[in-house]
């Protein structure tokens, strides 16, 4: 009982307290200063030499695309961002998504009503979540090995779900709905565009202004303390896993009707993309550190330079490499920044003496 208020006192005077501003209004002092905001001011940069070097990048119709067809990763890295900030990873995510189309698909054939269909591919979504939560909280495994081992799972099973098969007879009205303009009178956003911003909204609320966003911080940065603080760590943990496998399933739906095609390989690789889109977004790798700000920017400025490059005829394999550049100096430039200020902090400290 004496030692518990000295145990929710470690929480803040430990690591998470230099990350703790991160995440409340004392942000915006040193916003300049941010990661999320150097990729906030990259995107902007990027956009507008985009605007004045070529040639309808800034039509609407451009603009919508480029939106579209990164909307499904967008949509991933909301829970993703929210896992990486605790400390944890997903890779079963694009599996996700390519079992929940395969599923799409399967149910169609088998002459099952749409509205019936999204409802069991989020359960599904839902139970390939809670497997991961539970392998990484009950059995203890870490969860980079538990989802490379069911990234491979989700996707063979959405090969025997399917098979080799494609799926393309869905009706015009649920195709029409992933990539009609008319969402919003006098924009060019579709629907899923406009769920991602709306889901955005949500998740940076929970992220930055509630108890349990906070307490997601918390268990990155320190997740012994964080439990002897009085919070949750594994039902939240596996809360998140469950989060994330709902969007991975949802998101194959969204992807099946964009491209009007139920595939078991639908997706294949895009856990790299998230991934990539929110370490570039500032979200710290080992967790307790970031904005959804940064990882949506992140998502974005991957996009829009995707797109700029492909309106360059530039090959895809040249956008491979820049979207490897990019991670990589997400990842290295802050601690290059980090150990430089450490340094200089050390020398002034040595001068002093």
């Amino acid at each position: 009982m004496g030692t518990a208020p000295e145990t929710q006192e470690a929480v803040p005077a430990g690591p998470g307290a230099a990350r703790t501003p991160r995440t409340g209004g004392g942000a915006l002092r040193s916003a300049a200063l941010r990661w999320d905001t150097a990729v906030g001011v990259l995107l902007v940069a990027v956009f507008v030499i985009g605007l004045g070097s070529t040639d309808g990048f800034g039509s609407a119709g451009n603009l919508a695309f480029a939106l579209n067809d990164i909307v499904e990763v967008a949509l991933i890295a909301l829970p993703m961002t929210l896992l990486v900030v605790a400390g944890q990873i997903d890779l079963s995510v694009a599996s996700m998504l390519g079992l929940g189309s395969a599923l799409t698909g399967a149910l169609w054939n088998a002459g099952w009503a749409f509205e019936a269909i999204v409802p069991l591919v989020l359960l599904a979504g839902a139970a390939g979540g809670l497997l991961n939560g539970w392998l990484v909280t009950r059995v203890g495994l870490p969860s980079l090995a538990v989802t490379i081992g069911t990234l491979a799972l989700y996707r063979g099973l959405a090969s025997v779900a399917l098979g080799s098969d494609a799926v393309t007879d869905f009706p015009q009205k649920y195709t029409d709905w992933a990539v009609d303009t008319t969402t919003v009178p006098g924009t060019f956003l579709t629907y899923p565009v406009v769920l991602f911003i709306v889901l955005a909204v949500i998740t940076a609320i929970v992220l930055h202004a509630t108890g349990p966003g906070r307490s997601l911080f918390a268990i990155g940065a320190q997740e012994e303390a964080a439990y002897f603080a009085g919070i949750r760590v594994k039902r939240i943990k596996l809360l998140l896993f469950v989060v994330a496998g709902l969007f991975a399933s949802f998101t194959g739906v969204v992807f099946t009707l964009r491209y009007g095609s139920a595939r078991a390989d639908n997706g294949l690789g895009f856990e790299m993309l998230v991934i990539a889109s929110v370490l570039l977004g500032g979200i710290d790798f080992d967790g307790g550190k970031g904005t959804l700000f940064g990882a949506v920017a992140g998502v974005l400025l991957i996009g829009i330079l995707k797109n700029l490059l492909t309106l360059n005829d530039v090959a895809n394999e040249v956008q491979v490499i820049v979207t490897g550049l990019l991670l990589v100096a997400s990842v290295l430039t802050p601690r290059v920044i980090a150990s430089v200020v450490e340094r200089r902090h050390r020398r002034a400290a040595n001068a002093r003496s």
